[in-house]
């Protein structure tokens, strides 16, 4: 049932009509129900059921302007909710439509507790075209239960709909800075947005890619051998998929701040200096066919540290080489899909304040020249 809200195009505009990528009926979603009844559906929708009790410890807000992301990211509630109790509200916004409508439809998602009795959690869709100034930040407030906090998960490139209002009433936000074309202009858009949002905090799948690296750094460190060789480092290589250059720039990013390497120039690309002065060589090399991390090496002199992780491989390998020792373990990899990287983030919680720490210096690496090989 779409809702007409008769707003009116200015003239000029160049939207087209396009084909709905959601059916006219679409139980996938739910019951369709007019935007202004929502909340009356969701009483009605628990009334039905005594057995159902709905429980609720955030808001989580899935926003996305692709088109057929709706149904997509309403598959993937189902596993999110098994673990993390909340009220979703998914929305789905088509820009180019040239005609302003909202549809709206309500769900449960369920899970048996005991073989017994169901526990669920509300889920409020939302497709919205045209012009949506307005309409979408008052539509998904309206919506949010005001006393649970609000997790927000923005996918894909961000727009001007991400407003310092919008982000005021945000306690997490979740973006996956992959897949931006200009990552420095849109981090920056977020820090102006966030202004008056200091406790904000901010979590990207890029970052959450890397802690299997991170975690193996700190694993071959353990290691007198290494512990010894850690002020000599004098070179950092790393591998990627060309997607993922953020994920290496935030690794390395997280070393020189956890080192206190400051930034050294040279003819060969970009590099470091160690505290004492000495230069550290970086080497990034892209590979299309590995996954987004597949080496991390650090060497300091005839010692090594080696972080792998081949492609197809289910588990992350951890390798410490020096003369005359050599020491390995393995580790499980981290997870692809974007809802299993949510769900890890939020699994951890937290303030993620490490990110913040070396936010600063990868935002300053991403617009250094690095020689590629």
């Amino acid at each position: 049932m779409a809702i007409a809200l008769g707003f009116t195009d200015q003239a000029g505009d160049d939207r087209v009509a396009l084909p709905s990528p959601i059916p006219a009926v679409c139980p996938e979603l739910g019951l369709e129900v007019a935007v202004d009844a929502i909340d009356k559906e969701l009483h009605r929708l628990w009334e039905q059921d005594q057995a159902r009790t709905n429980v609720s410890l955030m808001n989580l807000v899935v926003y996305s302007e692709q088109a057929g992301s709706l149904l997509e990211n309403s598959a993937i509630i189902p596993n999110l909710t098994r673990e993390h109790a909340c009220r979703v509200i998914l929305v789905e916004i088509e820009r180019a439509r040239a005609e302003p409508s909202i549809r709206a439809w309500i769900t449960a998602h369920c899970h048996l507790v005991d073989g017994r009795k169901a526990v669920c959690c509300e889920q409020i869709a939302f497709y919205l075209t045209g012009k949506v100034t307005g309409r979408f930040r008052n539509t998904v407030f309206a919506h949010l239960n005001s006393d649970l906090p609000l997790v927000f998960w923005w996918q894909g490139e961000l727009s001007e709909l991400l407003t310092e209002r919008l982000v005021s009433v945000m306690d997490r936000l979740i973006i996956d800075s992959a897949a931006w074309a200009d990552p420095g202009a849109s981090f920056q858009q977020i820090a102006d947005a966030a202004l008056t949002n200091g406790d904000l905090i901010l979590q990207d799948h890029a970052w959450t890619r890397t802690w299997q690296f991170r975690l193996g750094v700190a694993s071959v460190f353990d290691s007198p051998a290494a512990q010894r060789a850690l002020p000599a480092i004098d070179t950092v290589e790393l591998t990627y998929h060309p997607a993922h250059r953020n994920s290496a720039l935030q690794l390395l990013a997280w070393l020189a701040v956890q080192a206190a390497w400051l930034d050294r120039p040279s003819p060969a690309g970009c590099g470091f200096e160690s505290a004492s002065g000495a230069p550290i060589a970086v080497r990034l090399r892209e590979d299309v066919n590995a996954p987004a991390l597949s080496a991390l090496v650090l060497r300091a002199g005839d010692h090594a540290a080696f972080i792998t992780q081949a492609a197809g491989a289910a588990h992350v390998e951890r390798r410490i080489e020096a003369p005359g020792y050599r020491a390995s373990s393995l580790a499980p990899v981290d997870p692809t899909l974007p809802a299993e990287l949510v769900a890890l983030q939020l699994d951890r919680g937290g303030t993620n304040s490490l990110f913040q720490k070396i936010l600063p210096r990868f935002r300053q690496l991403l617009g250094a020249s690095w020689r590629i090989g």
